[in-house]
């Protein structure tokens, strides 16, 4: 996984607020007027991008690609205005609500299978490191590291909430036949709306 620099990520998160702008004022805009000012983007990775409250710091909307299906400048632009606009969880985000929100952008790792029992599985994970997917049939689930760090949880709350997540028993991670898998993100987060950008340090 590359490692982007602040100034790199201040321009992501820069961009993905400018995409949600211009989309929510018209929705017929060209999407390649904010994709070729990231030129430099071309790589493929996951991504996600996450809405939050000012300054609750609720959440307002995320949506994002957990897997590197096209360049970063192509599936962050995507995801931005899916995410004000396409989760199924809220209304759609509204021009009124732009200065009230701060936007958040994860760039994620191509995710690794975890196998074996349930403590070597539990010993795979670090929290504030590894973000999960389970997948069971048509069921799956998708959890940032941030999350579990955010709502205090161990590896076995974190695993049960993949499971809730993905509509499932909590206790399902434990099954030879669940698939799972964890991957690592770097995430950039605006302080305040339109403001300073930071990386987020989540390690713990």
């Amino acid at each position: 996984m590359k490692t982007y620099t602040l100034k790199e990520g201040e321009k992501l998160v820069k961009a993905a607020r400018n995409a949600i702008e211009l989309y929510i004022r018209s929705p017929r805009f060209e999407k390649s007027m904010i994709e070729n000012t990231l030129s430099e983007f071309n790589e493929k990775a996951g991504v996600f991008v996450t809405i939050n409250h000012y300054p609750t710091m609720t959440l307002r909307g995320c949506i994002g690609y957990p897997r590197a299906i096209g360049p970063v400048k192509r599936l962050l632009v995507d995801a931005a205005i899916a995410a004000a606009t396409e989760d199924p969880r809220f209304m759609p985000l509204s021009v009124e609500e732009l200065n009230d929100v701060i936007i958040e952008v994860s760039i994620l790792s191509e995710p690794q299978q975890i196998k074996g029992t349930p403590e070597e599985i539990k010993k795979e994970i670090k929290i504030g490191r590894d973000g999960l997917i389970i997948e069971y049939g048509y069921y799956s689930g998708l959890l940032l590291p941030i999350v579990a760090v955010e709502e205090k949880w161990n590896v076995e709350e974190f695993l049960e909430n993949v499971c809730i997540k993905a509509g499932l028993h909590p206790n399902m991670w434990k099954r030879s036949d669940i698939v799972l898998y964890k991957f690592q993100t770097q995430v950039f987060r605006e302080e305040e709306p339109n403001g300073k950008v930071v990386e987020i340090k989540m390690e713990r």
